[in-house]
């Protein structure tokens, strides 16, 4: 055997550990408290089963009432596109939030308003696709029936929700939603086939 071939066995097996590792660590966090009744809540609401993405979704903020904010991160992330959300795009995102089952005055409604006043965190972001992936590929409460195309559909209306030119509503879209659009987009294309 090589020294690169030893190298590299060494490394796959401090992966593999590594791995092992985080999986233990991920399932104490589940086992223990709430937190294991908020995973087998969130379980059955989203369909993931995989139990690394389920801490995943807990360690992001997600909470079985919450949950149902997930498929509207990239929505979300969208309309902060240009550093903050304006009244037109906070208005599309309440009407969104109403049709996906997000009632008035509930924890995700509260957590909502809280997104739409304080950008989430950028790990939010980051680590939402692959959730959301799974969310789409599965049966799950939360998402009714949503499909990626719906998704970019969403994302679209909130990023023609405001603009114009002198007071004018053209819907003109910065450049910095479309770039962040075609990134979503082939981000959830890819991820959902």
């Amino acid at each position: 055997m090589s020294e690169d071939d030893a190298s590299a066995e060494r490394a796959r097996a401090l992966d593999k550990e590594y791995i092992r590792k985080k999986d233990r660590e991920l399932l104490d966090k589940i086992r223990h408290g709430s937190a294991f009744d908020q995973a087998g809540v969130a379980r059955d609401r989203t369909g993931i089963s995989d139990l690394a993405m389920l801490a995943e979704l807990l360690d992001l903020g997600f909470t079985a009432d919450t949950v149902v904010l997930l498929p509207l991160v990239p929505v979300i992330e969208l309309a902060w596109a240009e550093g903050g959300i304006t009244a037109a795009e906070r208005q599309r995102l309440v009407s969104l939030a109403r049709s996906r089952g997000v009632e008035e005055g509930s924890t995700a409604d509260r957590r909502l308003s809280e997104w739409m006043e304080t950008r989430p965190a950028p790990e939010v972001f980051d680590k939402a696709g692959r959730l959301i992936a799974a969310l789409l590929s599965s049966e799950a409460l939360v998402t009714q029936g949503l499909t990626a195309d719906q998704l970019v559909s969403y994302c679209r209306q909130i990023a023609s929700a405001s603009g114009g030119l002198f007071g004018l509503p053209i819907r003109a879209v910065s450049l910095e939603e479309r770039e962040l659009l075609t990134r979503i987009a082939g981000d959830l294309k890819t991820r959902n086939r």
